[in-house]
């Protein structure tokens, strides 16, 4: 990836005010959509996790919400505007599932790697510098990762009114017309109509009370903030350069100083950590109109079923449900149950006579929730954290970049593992010093190496690792290996690993 340094980056984005066609006459800037998928999501706990958060989950269907949100803009092409590569930035623990999730799709996307959280504001500076890498000013779609939207069509269109706006220069935000008093989201107030539905934006309006949020949506002069921004790139840089100097700076030196690490690009961590943390919102929209010489502020409608999925209670709401109110995924009986939602994983769920109550379902978890509490879910969850409960932060099933594993059963001195390893997946070559492993093949091929030998495994064949010798697992084969590894010692946890050598660049 090229980069330049913080003043070329501004100076010269905006040089290119347009793209030529091959006959010369002058198109629409292009878009590039840039996905931020760095967050945890904790109220969808059990089934988001801090090491396999809610964008990365199948809450809804059989994709994704990251999958579902970069796949948003395909077959756009208003006013002739081209969609370039999206940016996607993630942090640094979740790179290789959100880089497979995109290849499962199809996706070809340019993969930014926070080093550590700052919140939205400074990963949305990162994907508008490296928009601007390449010396265009591209004009920006800011999308967070774990949204849904019913209506793709109606979104594209709001998208291409936005990109109106944010071509001649304004900060455009998504607002959405709402259907309730809702005490969870932001308000955005609107200022006077501009054209095409569109508004200025007189302030924006932190989550309020029940009674202030009934007389918002009474008033008819509010709406909900989706998280949603439409802007240059050029010009998110300079008025975060006037509104927040430390922020733009740290960030545009992360950038200068960053390098790329196979399919990512990894900007330079001390930098970026010497950033103050904020939100788009916090650093940037709730000064617009508020100082000269600043961008102006555009809110656009969106009116295409969108959700933040913030809650279960979202969650219920956004699928469909039977002539009682109940929602459901999985293997769910509902008997005498009103207004009520069950998410089963792999068992059973029988709701009998019940009303409005939600039961998710996971290998090592069972939440159950009255539906009107489901945001007290959080505060369960940083509990647990606090107890050091392994539960708040993974699966049983536990993914890596050359598979997975998922622990069967353990007890005090022994653990039993589900292992599966891609084609061409490759574990890091490494010792324990606690614990000896025992590897039974239940298909595919397994390539061993085991202190100074290297011999294949097939189908019913096992090998013994005793403990504090040097091995590695590798899947030579096209098809997935699994394999049963039994561990036995007087410590299993999963930092008794020394590395001697990674493929994937993992300490």
């Amino acid at each position: 990836m090229v980069t330049t340094s913080t003043d070329e980056t501004v100076a010269h984005a905006g040089d290119n005010k347009a793209v030529s066609t091959e006959q010369g006459v002058p198109a629409a800037v292009r878009l590039v959509p840039v996905v931020l998928a760095g967050g945890a999501g904790s109220r969808l706990w059990p089934m988001s996790r801090e090491q396999y958060p809610k964008q990365l989950i199948d809450v809804l269907g059989s994709e994704s919400l990251l999958q579902a949100t970069v796949q948003r803009m395909k077959g756009f092409n208003a006013q002739g505007r081209l969609v370039s590569t999206p940016i996607v930035v993630c942090g640094n623990e979740h790179r290789f599932v959100t880089s497979e999730q995109l290849r499962e799709r199809g996706v070809e996307a340019r993969i930014v790697v926070e080093p550590a959280r700052r919140d939205t504001a400074p990963a949305l500076t990162l994907a508008a510098t490296t928009a601007c890498a390449d010396g265009e000013d591209a004009i920006v779609l800011v999308m967070p990762a774990d949204h849904a939207i019913v209506d793709v069509a109606a979104f594209q269109a709001a998208i291409a009114l936005a990109a109106q706006h944010a071509e001649r220069g304004a900060i455009v935000a998504l607002g959405v017309p709402p259907t309730r008093a809702d005490t969870g989201f932001g308000y955005i107030k609107l200022g006077d109509e501009i054209s095409g539905e569109a508004h200025r934006i007189e302030r924006f309006v932190e989550k309020p009370a029940a009674e202030i949020a009934a007389q918002y949506v009474a008033s008819g002069e509010y709406w909900w903030n989706s998280g949603i921004f439409v802007l240059r790139a050029s010009v998110w840089l300079a008025t975060l350069k006037r509104l927040q100097p430390a922020m733009y700076d740290a960030c545009l030196q992360a950038q200068a100083q960053g390098y790329s690490d196979a399919s990512f690009f990894r900007p330079g961590a001390d930098a970026f950590s010497s950033s103050p943390a904020d939100s788009i919102d916090y650093a940037v929209m709730e000064h617009l109109g508020s100082q000269q010489g600043i961008a102006e502020g555009v809110v656009v409608p969106l009116s295409a079923g969108w959700s933040d999925l913030g809650s279960w209670d979202a969650v219920w709401d956004a699928l469909e449900k039977d002539a009682d109110g109940n929602a459901c995924r999985g293997r769910v009986v509902f008997e005498g149950a009103t207004s009520s939602f069950a998410h089963s994983e792999k068992r059973l769920i029988a709701c009998v006579g019940v009303t409005n109550v939600v039961v998710v379902e996971t290998d090592d978890a069972v939440l159950v929730a009255d539906r009107s509490r489901v945001q007290e879910v959080k505060i369960v969850v940083s509990r647990m954290r606090a107890l050091q409960a392994p539960e708040a932060e993974v699966h049983r099933k536990v993914r890596r970049p050359w598979g997975y594993y998922d622990s069967v059963d353990h007890g005090e001195r022994f653990q039993v593992k589900r292992i599966v390893v891609n084609p061409g997946g490759r574990l890091s070559l490494q010792r324990h010093h606690h614990r000896a492993e025992h590897w039974i093949v239940v298909s595919g091929t397994a390539l061993v190496t085991r202190g100074d030998e290297e011999f294949l495994l097939s189908e019913n064949q096992s090998t013994f690792i005793p403990l504090g010798v040097t091995h590695r697992l590798e899947n030579p084969g096209k098809l997935p290996l699994e394999l049963i590894e039994v561990q036995s010692g007087s410590y299993l946890g999963e930092d008794d690993i020394v590395r001697f050598d990674d493929t994937y660049g993992r300490a």
